[in-house]
C-alpha cells in the first residue's frame, strides 16, 4: 500500500506555525430572523478529527450530520476536505465501502449517535465481509452519560459500542481531546491493516464541542502493518507445487484487494494450473486465458475439477457458502490456504494454512516454486467450460445471457460496475468477465439488498474521471432511491441500470422451488423514469433490443442517469442440490 505523504517525525516550521497560529471560525452572526444565538468561536474537538484525518492523507469523506456529531460536520467547513452527503447513513456506508474499495485507502464515514449510528450497520456488516477499510467515526452522548446510568439523553444507549463489536473489526473509545489524534490513527491502521475492514471510532457529544488548546494535528504515522507469510510454510507449498501432477487455483478476493493478479498469473503459468475466480476475486484472472476456469464456481463440472486437483491452492478465500458451492466442495487432493484473516485459515478445510497477504505470500512462491509443464493443462480447462456452457445452453436462457452480454459490451472496458443483490448480479458472479481487478464488485460478502447504486457514489467520488455502473433490480432499488438526490447534487457519473420485474425476483424463485408458489415477493413500484427525472437526473426505459444502446448512450454522458429494464430474469440451474 502506498500513501501520497510521508510519516512525520519531527515537525517542520511551517507546521509549529500552524499549530501556535490556528485557524479561527468566521465571526458570530446573528440568524436571520432577528433572535440571538450563540456562536462558537475558536477549534473545538470536531476540529481534532478533521484536522487527524487530513494529516492522514484524506480527501474525502461520507456521512450524514446529526446533532450530536455537529462539532465534527462544523469543522469540515475550515478543512479542505470533500465532504459527500447521502440522504440514509447506510447508504452513506455503501458509498464509503466502495471508495475504499477502488482507492485501497480507509474511507472516514461520519455519524451520528444513536439511531444514525445503527442505521450503518447493514452496511459496515457488508464491509466487513469483503474487507473493504471504512473508518466509521461516531458521535457520543455526552460524557456525563455514559456507563448505561439510563440518564435519557437524546439517543441513548446503553452500550453503543457493544452494537459494533460483532461487526467490526475493532472499536476504538474517545473520552477526552487528547485522545482522538491517537484513536483516529489507531483506528485508520487497523482498517488498512490485512485484512481490510471496517473500524468504529466513537467519541461524545461534549468532547467534540469544547474548545480545545491542543495544537493542530499535523502528521501521523498511516502506513499499516504488512502480514508476510512464514517461510517455512511457503517453502512446503512451493514443493507441492512444483512436485503436483494436477494442480489448480481459486483465487479470492485478497487478490484482488492485495493487488497480487499479476504475481498469480505468473505463478499459474510456472506451474500450469488452472485458475477459478470466486465472486469476489472477479478480475484477478484473465478470463479468456487459456488457464482460467473464469468464474463458474457454483457449477458442479467445475467443483469436480478442483475436487480432483492433488494439490488446490486457494489464494485470498475462506471457500464460504457460494465459493464451495454450497459446501458440496469435498477436496480429495492436498489443499494449500493463503489467507490474511486468521478466523477464515482452515476454517472449512483442513490445509496447509498460510497466515498471509496475498501478494507477499505469491510472491514468496514465485522465488522458490519449480516450473513444470503440462501440455494438457489448458484442454482439460476446455473441457470443463463446454460441459458448462453445454449445461446452460440446454435450459433456455437466451435472455438472460444476452441481457448480461449488452451490458459487458456497453461498459466501457475500464469502468468498475456495482451489483445489487439481484439475479442479473448472480449471472454476474459467473458469467461476466471483469476485464481487470477491482473492477466488479457486489453485495455478495454479507448479502443485503441496496449496496449497488450508493456504492457506485462513492466509486465515482473516488474517480470521477470514468463512468460507473450499478445494477439493482426494483426491490433493491427502492432501498436507496433518495440518492438520486446525491447523484445530482454531486453530479456523479453514476449510471444506475434497474431491472424492474415488478418484486423481489431471487426470493419469488425460491419460494415458489420450495412451496410452489411466492408470498410476499410482489411489488408496487413506481414509474422510475419519472421519477429520476423527479430528481433532475435523466431517465430511459429500455428493452432487451434496444438495451446496449441506451446503456452505452447513457454511460457516455455526463452526470447521472437512470435506464430501466422491464425484464423477468430466470437463475440458471443450481448444482449444489444433486441434478444437473
Amino acid at each position: 500500500m502506498t500513501h501520497d505523504h510521508d510519516l512525520v517525525l519531527r515537525p517542520t516550521e511551517a507546521q509549529i506555525s500552524a499549530a501556535l497560529n490556528p485557524p479561527t471560525r468566521r465571526p458570530a452572526t446573528t440568524p436571520q430572523g432577528g433572535a440571538s444565538r450563540r456562536v462558537m468561536t475558536g477549534r473545538n474537538g470536531g476540529d481534532l478529527v478533521v484536522e487527524t484525518l487530513a494529516a492522514l492523507g484524506t480527501t474525502t469523506v461520507f456521512g450524514l450530520p446529526g446533532q450530536h456529531a455537529l462539532g465534527m460536520f462544523d469543522a469540515l467547513r475550515r478543512s479542505d476536505l470533500r465532504y459527500i452527503g447521502l440522504r440514509v447513513e447506510n447508504n452513506a456506508g455503501f458509498a464509503a465501502d466502495a471508495y475504499g474499495r477502488i482507492t485501497g485507502e480507509a474511507a472516514p464515514l461520519l455519524l451520528s449517535t444513536g439511531p444514525g449510528a445503527l442505521t450503518s450497520l447493514a452496511a459496515l456488516q457488508e464491509a466487513a465481509a469483503a474487507s473493504a477499510p471504512v473508518l466509521a467515526i461516531s458521535s457520543q452522548i455526552p460524557t456525563a452519560g455514559l456507563g448505561g446510568g439510563r440518564h435519557g439523553y437524546l439517543h441513548e444507549l446503553p452500550d453503543q459500542a457493544a452494537s459494533f463489536r460483532g461487526v467490526v473489526k475493532s472499536v476504538h473509545t474517545v473520552r477526552t481531546q487528547s485522545q482522538i489524534p491517537s484513536a483516529i490513527e489507531a483506528a485508520w491502521k487497523s482498517a488498512l491493516t490485512a485484512p481490510h475492514g471496517p473500524v468504529w471510532v466513537e467519541i461524545p457529544h461534549d468532547v467534540l464541542l469544547a474548545k480545545t488548546s491542543i495544537p493542530v494535528v499535523t502528521g501521523g504515522d498511516a502506513f499499516p502493518d504488512e502480514l508476510p507469510p512464514r517461510p517455512e510454510l511457503t517453502a512446503v507449498a512451493a514443493d507441492l507445487l512444483s512436485k503436483a501432477a494436477r494442480p489448480a487455483i481459486i483465487a479470492g478476493g485478497g487478490v484482488v484487494r492485495s493487488d497480487a493478479s499479476g504475481k498469480l498469473r505468473r505463478l499459474a503459468e510456472r506451474v500450469q494450473a488452472p485458475v477459478v475466480t470466486t465472486p469476489g476475486g472477479k478480475g484477478a484472472f484473465p478470463w479468456k486465458h487459456p488457464l482460467s476456469l473464469q468464474s463458474w464456481i457454483e457449477d458442479r463440472y467445475t467443483t469436480d475439477f478442483l475436487e480432483d486437483a492433488d494439490v488446490l491452492l486457494v489464494v485470498g478465500s475462506g471457500l464460504g457458502e457460494v465459493s464451495s458451492n454450497y459446501h458440496t466442495f469435498k477436496p480429495r487432493g492436498r489443499v494449500v490456504q493463503i489467507e490474511a484473516d486468521l478466523g477464515k485459515l482452515e476454517s472449512n478445510h483442513p490445509a496447509l494454512g498460510i497466515h498471509a497477504d496475498a501478494r507477499l505470500a505469491l510472491q514468496a512462491l514465485l522465488e522458490t516454486v519449480e516450473e513444470r509443464t503440462d501440455a494438457s493443462a489448458p484442454e482439460r480447462v476446455r473441457a470443463v467450460l463446454a460441459k458448462v456452457s453445454e449445461r446452460i445452453a440446454a435450459q433456455e436462457l437466451t435472455l438472460e445471457q444476452d441481457v448480461l452480454a449488452s451490458v459487458r459490451r456497453a461498459l466501457p472496458a475500464d469502468s468498475p460496475s456495482f451489483w445489487d443483490m439481484t439475479i442479473l448480479a448472480y449471472w454476474a458472479w459467473s458469467a461476466f468477465d471483469a476485464k481487470s481487478p477491482n473492477l466488479l464488485h457486489s453485495a455478495q460478502g454479507a448479502g443485503g439488498l441496496g449496496y449497488g447504486f450508493p456504492a457506485a457514489l462513492g466509486a465515482a467520488a473516488a474517480d470521477p474521471t470514468r463512468p460507473v455502473l450499478a445494477v439493482s433490480g426494483d426491490g433493491g432499488a427502492l432501498y436507496s432511491i433518495a440518492e438520486l438526490a446525491t447523484a445530482r447534487q454531486y453530479d456523479l457519473p453514476v449510471t444506475w441500470l434497474i431491472v424492474d420485474d415488478g418484486g423481489y425476483g431471487i426470493l419469488r424463485e425460491y419460494m415458489t422451488d420450495a412451496f410452489g408458489e411466492a408470498t410476499a415477493t410482489e411489488l408496487t413500484r413506481p414509474d422510475y423514469v419519472a421519477l429520476a427525472e423527479s430528481f433532475g437526473v435523466p431517465g430511459v426505459r429500455t428493452s432487451p433490443e434496444t438495451l446496449e444502446t441506451d446503456l452505452a448512450k447513457a454511460l457516455a454522458a455526463p452526470g447521472p442517469s437512470v435506464v430501466v429494464l422491464p425484464a423477468v430474469l430466470r437463475m440458471f440451474a443450481p448444482t449444489h442440490l444433486g441434478s444437473d
